[in-house]
């Protein structure tokens, strides 16, 4: 991953501000986390959700890979609620 470049998209650098989501963290989300659902028939790209304790929170981030343009696109971040998730943040409350 260290010479892939990481693209934000509008939507994911509005709400990584409005979440105090850094950079750092995304960074952190993308070599730790956890698979936590494929989307395969996204469009243009099929795109998937990470998830990752950072520094006490619980994040989830949204991205797809352009494997063409060695990059990885991030679509949305967010911390992980348990109104949504059990515990583990990654399987999904019925």
């Amino acid at each position: 991953m260290a010479d892939t470049k990481i693209i934000f998209s509008n939507h994911a650098v509005q709400q990584m501000f409005q979440r105090r989501i850094s950079v750092d963290d995304i960074k952190l989300v993308l070599l730790n986390g956890v698979l936590v659902k494929e989307h395969p028939e996204d469009k243009p790209l099929p795109s998937k959700l990470l998830f990752a304790v950072c520094y006490n929170r619980s994040l989830h981030v949204v991205c797809t890979e352009n494997q063409s343009e060695n990059e990885i696109i991030i679509i949305t971040a967010y911390e992980a609620s348990l109104e949504i998730w059990e515990n583990d943040f990654v399987t999904r409350k019925k």
